[in-house]
């Protein structure tokens, strides 16, 4: 059976298909369109029209269904998907992904403290959503956390450069075109991403995509300028020559470490006490179950 992998804007697959670390791993496998790179919003033409919320995100998608055997989001929404039997989280490694909530050049936002009533720029039920109150409320109370709905970390970028919203929280290979284009990061919220496998996929698979993985990893970690032309292959076209990969990072690096029962049950206890998910959508599968150790 072929094994679908959903990249995540990443570069550790790409490196791994250059190298044939899944054909070493005797891996029969097929890439699918990124979940990052795809998810936009289609509310978002025209400089002078007002942004529409976007009411769905990378949980959504994970709770309709994706055509793939593993996939990537950020931890808190795999943890919740999970929980909530729409696939396994995988336990034996992670991401941790650079992100930030930036504002442009020309604001007048320079502390965290300024961003009290700010309408900020997140993803529905995603990283920027989750990493966003978990940074802002150690600044000022929850109702003074202003956020907007908007759609992907590609929308994000977009509205920004356009100056169509004060503030967002940008993540990856987007918050490194921020960057480059002179935006001020006023918070990093950088933040862990989860890996979901699919009920049908089987775990023997899973190990090999992770071992492939594995290898590029050390790859990257060695040369890293070597590889890091791939972080541009999603951007949409009109944004490649926003970014010179000489000058960021690698973008998510991979923890071969386990995703906890402690992980798991404190980053659920959070989710629940912060009443982010409706009673209808909260899991309540335990860890054994959730989580394929």
């Amino acid at each position: 059976m072929v094994f679908k992998i959903q990249p995540h804007t990443r570069i550790q697959e790409w490196v791994a298909l250059e190298k044939g670390y899944f054909s070493d791993e005797g891996l029969e496998y097929e890439l699918e369109k990124s979940f990052v790179g795809a998810f936009r919003s289609p509310d978002l033409e025209g400089r002078n029209m007002p942004v529409a919320e976007m009411l769905k995100g990378a949980f959504e998608d994970m709770e309709y269904g994706r055509e793939c055997d593993i996939s990537s989001a950020c931890h808190w929404a795999v943890n919740m998907a999970s929980s909530a039997q729409h696939g396994r989280m995988w336990g034996h490694a992670y991401a941790v992904t650079p992100s930030g909530i930036w504002v442009p050049s020309e604001s007048d936002i320079t502390t965290p403290e300024q961003l009290a009533g700010v309408e900020i720029a997140v993803g529905f039920h995603s990283g920027s959503h989750f990493s966003a109150v978990q940074s802002l409320e150690s600044y000022f109370s929850h109702d003074q956390i202003n956020l907007k709905f908007v759609g992907g970390a590609m929308d994000r970028m977009r509205l920004l450069l356009e100056r169509r919203v004060p503030a967002g929280n940008v993540f990856g290979t987007a918050s490194y075109v921020l960057e480059q284009q002179g935006f001020r990061k006023i918070i990093d919220t950088s933040f862990i991403v989860g890996f979901l496998v699919q009920n049908d996929a089987t775990d023997a698979d899973a190990w090999k995509y992770f071992k492939a993985l594995q290898k590029a990893q050390r790859d990257i970690d060695i040369a890293p300028e070597r590889y890091k032309h791939y972080l541009v292959d999603e951007l949409p076209e009109e944004y490649k020559g926003m970014i010179d990969t000489r000058r960021c990072g690698i973008g998510e690096r991979l923890v071969f470490e386990p995703y906890t029962k402690e992980m798991y049950e404190e980053t659920h206890r959070w989710m629940v006490l912060h009443e982010i998910f409706p009673s209808g959508q909260q899991g309540k599968m335990q860890y054994e179950v959730a989580v394929t150790g």
